[in-house]
């Protein structure tokens, strides 16, 4: 094997400082795996942190990014979970297994890939063998990498934290990631999907998913829209992806004990809703942080069961991470994948 990798790092705030180094391989220490990355899924908060929007708790230097899969090429002493020549993919929250998240009430901790610990934009990389889980068969390493953050998302939101059972009626706004993995979720499931978009064309290839009801939120009221088709009875799960002020709208199409899972702070990262609406329909307000690494492999296991294909929007070479974050930012249909290897 060769001495030396690429890897993409920060050294300050910026996407116009992130530079593609030449460095040594790494080697993996006692219960660690060394893995030669494959593929690597971005998401929006890669962006945001990169350009210093959630805080300064980088190590720096830096290397960002969460999502990966890749194949374990060497493992260290007493590893036991994975051995050389197995597929696997990361777990978003490094140390959360199973059950609560241990943190703290007063200030939260955010113990994740590409942000608290270095991230896995590099042809190599070691992490601890609990920080794993293995790929589904089913999937090219591209289309694995996208579960780890996106996928798991949606997973922990209407299957691990909300229960979605067939014929309930499932809200989703916009055409991301999140979204399209919650729309394939649902519909295995046997839910009536409705999903809002500013494009006619992605609601078009939404409804080929298997979308029911699509609205283009430009063009109408999406409260009414969703209060007409619904017969005024609303949605049981709200997946909202944008925050702030659209919350409150999330408030007003939620059904009387329904759910909204609030994932994204695309507005601001505070939120607002009527208080009136909130006591007479008593909802479930569930913020979502992605999720543990059993439900990542429960998740897998259901990806190669039900043989869910995630959606990608476009594949990047690895010197092309400044031109992958480009399209991020302008919103692409599905996910964004940077081919390493």
């Amino acid at each position: 094997m060769k001495q030396t990798m690429k890897r993409w790092t920060l050294s300050e705030i910026g996407s116009q400082n992130l530079k593609l180094s030449e460095v040594e391989i790494p080697q993996p220490g006692p219960n660690e795996v060394l893995i030669h990355v494959s593929a690597v899924s971005l998401n929006f908060r890669d962006k945001v942190i990169i350009d210093g929007g959630m805080g300064n708790g980088m190590p720096m230097p830096f290397t960002p990014g969460s999502d990966m899969a890749g194949v374990v090429v060497a493992v260290g002493p007493n590893t036991t979970r994975f051995y050389p020549g197995e597929r696997v993919i990361s777990s978003f929250n490094a140390d959360w297994v199973d059950g609560k998240l241990k943190n703290n009430a007063k200030d939260p901790n955010y113990n994740t890939l590409g942000y608290a610990l270095q991230g896995v934009l590099a042809e190599y990389i070691v992490m601890n063998e609990e920080w794993l889980v293995k790929a589904p068969h089913s999937l090219t390493d591209a289309q694995a990498s996208t579960l780890v953050c996106a996928g798991l998302t949606a997973w922990f939101a209407l299957i691990e934290r909300g229960g979605l059972r067939a014929g309930e009626t499932v809200l989703l706004q916009g055409t991301g990631g999140v979204a399209l993995f919650a729309l394939q979720i649902a519909k295995a499931m046997g839910a009536e999907v409705f999903i809002t978009s500013s494009s006619d064309e992605k609601l078009a290839a939404a409804s080929a998913l298997g979308a029911d009801h699509g609205i283009n939120r430009n063009k109408e009221n999406w409260v009414e829209a969703i209060y007409h088709l619904t017969k005024e009875q609303g949605i049981d799960h709200v997946v909202d992806t944008v925050g702030g002020c659209n919350f409150a709208d999330s408030v007003r199409v939620v059904t009387s004990h329904g759910r909204i899972s609030l994932i994204g702070m695309m507005d601001t990262h505070d939120i607002s809703a009527p208080g009136v609406s909130l006591l007479l329909k008593s909802p479930t307000i569930q913020g979502i942080g992605v999720g543990h690494r059993r439900a990542l492999e429960d998740f897998v296991r259901a990806v190669d069961s039900v043989k869910l294909k995630p959606v990608i929007d476009k594949l990047f070479r690895f010197d092309q991470l400044p031109e992958a974050l480009a399209l991020l930012e302008q919103g692409a249909f599905g996910k964004i994948v940077i081919e390493v290897s």
